[in-house]
């Protein structure tokens, strides 16, 4: 929105130009593209954030200047680059100019920069301004580009494109020169029917139309090559229509089989996998991104011509990165090769699926008559991952969260399907995952809100906008104070406080949960430590382990040095793990928790019961308690089965030697109910809501 001067004020002004900026910095983003300003008088310069990242700075690190630019070119640009600042100063036009650099972290980029001179009143210049596009990949693209047609040149095969209107060669690489002794300025003068004397203009619109009928890419077909001194030889070409320089045009790949008619065959499976491998990706063999985009522009052409609606999945594995993090890109690419045969497995034959990179998966459901077809699917889907993947020596549990998008009822192009279905998957991320949603116009609101939310959370972290609350768990036996576990809140300067179901699903998916922990971590246990240094007895601290924190490689060393720097003892502390996290890669979180409690840390299991835990996993697990899951407390007195499932988790623990507490208990009859069925310690309301540190001191000292 444009500043209004006449009816703004100043914050409202400020606000604006704000979300210009914030604007702006996100285009920038997504273009890679980084500007920059070098004044002139002073020799300063100023960058933008995505100026830094390109040359693999941390943002704002360092104070960039015209010679750290001219420094970290490759040698054999640096001529050009003075040259071309010379220009700009002299000629005072915009300037272009492309060149590689090495960065500090020694990769080689290629870069794209557009500059121009600001001058004065007087026509004096006092600043250089302009642009930096990182184009190493598009570099990379042209270079092959570059080699494909070099070998396309080069090929032992004639190759020919011919003008698909007329007949008259377009193009003839070097090998069909040489075979026929034209040059190139020659066959660009003759017709197909110079070279093919046995064909006929009739003969030609027929094979067109053969062409036009069947259902390939191609067509092949054995026939004799005139030569300039009137000598003939026989080929075999496969013929295949193209655009070339924008016109329509068929392309023709011809091998002498007068010697060796096996050269023919070479040519045509060359030209399959060339086409293959351009349109499908490498690991999984499913459609890529490129292909998917045409597969998306033909549904919506269908969709239109019919007057049909299909719809679009955008799936998504849940925790993939911990899978890659923990075990390693190889186990990671197994993952993906099992998710994506299972859903095949999952759609018709008409339907179709890509992997658009990472773990991001889509599906075209075509020709979709009612709303319950597309719940059949995803549903399907959803099953068909519950049966866990045995890779080497690991069990894991893959779970997908999906989003879905409908043509012509959200939208009808194709970039507004795919944001949409993108926006619905991760509605159904926040949803717990392992689900699907449907987009609806008010998801558009919600990432919108996401993307306000995700930098109010990196800035939350920077200003450690975190603070520590406390809930007492209670030994019922004997009425004590047994613990208490810490809870994160954030207290947002504008909206107060923030309960941790709206922000630590975003700071999972972010990887910003490690950071979060970890300022929870030293705030309570400083906090523990000046209790007990004025007398009072808190108890254990219990806190939360995030699997992403666990998988980090110094986090036993954090640990240790974070207790030791609070005065903190290894004999207060509890860890908790949630039962879905461990049992995501449950021999992976064996041997970390047991490198755990060879420290002397007590690990508990959090929300038991509503996982899928193997005995034979648990048994193996370094376990010192079992928390159960306040979702079977809440049906106490009313829910025979809830209490049913309470009473065979006690007798479980208890089998193992292993503590229990109950959380989420409100009311005396789940107590009395608890008490009765042998749970010694209970964590809820019935005693306390989590309570800030100065009113848990309060509650210590009259507990």
């Amino acid at each position: 929105m444009p500043i209004d001067i006449e009816k703004d004020d100043v914050p409202t002004a400020l606000k604006k130009l704000k979300a210009r900026e914030n604007s702006f910095r996100l285009l920038e983003s997504i273009s890679r593209l980084g500007s920059w300003e070098v004044d002139l008088i002073t020799h300063q310069s100023i960058w933008s954030k995505n100026s830094y990242l390109i040359y693999d700075i941390k943002p704002f690190s360092i104070q960039p200047s015209l010679e750290y630019f001219l420094s970290h070119l490759l040698p054999e640009y640096l001529q050009k680059a003075q040259q071309i600042i010379k220009e700009l100063m002299q000629t005072r036009q915009p300037q272009t100019f492309q060149g590689k650099i090495k960065t500090d972290a020694g990769n080689i980029k290629s870069l794209l920069i557009n500059s121009q001179v600001v001058c004065d009143a007087d026509n004096k210049p006092i600043k250089l301004v302009g642009t930096t596009q990182d184009i190493t990949q598009q570099v990379k693209m042209e270079q092959k580009s570059k080699e494909l047609s070099s070998i396309v040149e080069e090929s032992a095969s004639e190759i020919y494109i011919v003008d698909y209107k007329n007949d008259n060669y377009l193009y003839a690489n070097k090998a069909a020169l040489n075979a026929l002794e034209y040059t190139k300025e020659e066959i660009l003068q003759l017709n197909i029917v110079d070279v093919n004397r046995e064909l006929t203009i009739e003969g030609i619109a027929t094979l067109k139309k053969e062409y036009e009928q069947i259902n390939s890419p191609y067509i092949s077909k054995q026939v004799i090559h005139t030569r300039k001194d009137g000598t003939s030889y026989h080929v075999q070409s496969q013929l295949q229509k193209i655009v070339y320089e924008g016109k329509d045009a068929y392309v023709i790949f011809s091998s002498d089989v007068t010697q060796n008619i096996k050269v023919s065959e070479l040519v045509k499976k060359q030209s399959k996998l060339l086409q293959h491998r351009a349109s499908h990706d490498e690991l999984t063999n499913l459609a890529n991104r490129a292909q998917f985009q045409e597969q998306l522009t033909n549904a919506i052409s269908v969709a239109k011509k019919e007057g049909s609606s299909f719809a679009l999945f955008f799936l998504d594995l849940d925790h993939f990165k911990d899978i890659n993090d923990s075990l390693g890109h190889h186990i990671g690419d197994k993952v993906l090769q099992e998710f994506s045969k299972r859903l095949s497995k999952c759609i018709r034959a008409q339907d179709t699926i890509a992997r658009l990179g990472g773990d991001e998966f889509t599906v075209i459901l075509h020709n979709i008559a009612k709303l319950s077809d597309i719940a059949t699917v995803a549903n399907k889907i959803i099953d068909a991952m519950k049966i866990p993947v045995k890779i080497a020596s690991n069990i894991l549990h893959i779970t997908t969260s999906i989003g879905i998008s409908i043509y012509p009822e959200h939208a009808q192009d194709k970039a507004s399907l795919l944001k949409f279905a993108d926006t619905a998957m991760y509605k159904a991320k926040d949803k717990g995952r392992n689900n699907y949603q449907l987009y609806s116009t008010g998801m558009t609101a919600y990432a919108y809100k996401r993307v306000i939310m995700e930098n109010s959370l990196r800035m939350a972290i920077k200003e450690e906008q975190f603070s520590v609350y406390y809930q007492p768990q209670i030994n019922i036996f004997n009425n004590q104070l047994a613990g208490m576990e810490a809870l994160v809140r954030w207290q947002h300067p504008t909206l107060g406080i923030v309960s941790p179901i709206d922000f630590i699903p975003l700071a999972e998916d972010l990887s910003l949960i490690v950071e979060i922990d970890r300022i929870v971590m030293k705030q309570a246990m400083k906090q523990f430590s000046a209790w007990s240094k004025h007398g009072l007895y808190p108890g254990k601290l219990s806190l939360n382990l995030a699997m992403q924190q666990l998988q980090q490689n110094d986090f036993i060393s954090n640990l240790f040095n974070t207790m030791k720097e609070c005065d903190f003892q290894k004999g207060w502390l509890e860890l908790e793990v949630t039962e879905t996290q461990v049992m995501n890669n449950p021999m992976h979180s064996i041997k970390k928790l047991q490198e755990i409690s060879d420290n002397g840390i007590s690990i508990s299991i959090d929300d038991f019961g509503t996982g899928y835990s193997s005995l034979a996993y648990l048994k193996k697990l370094p376990l010192s308690k079992l928390k159960i899951d306040k979702s079977f407390v809440d049906d106490i007195p009313n829910d025979e089965d809830g209490m049913a499932i309470i009473r065979a988790i006690i007798a479980l623990a208890k089998s193992l030697n292993l503590g229990l507490i109950a959380e989420g208990v409100e009311t005396e009859v789940q107590k009395e109910f608890l008490l009765e069925n042998g749970c010694e310690c209970v964590q809820g309301y019935i005693y306390s809501k989590p309570l800030p540190s100065q009113e848990m001191r309060k509650f210590l000292e009259t507990f």
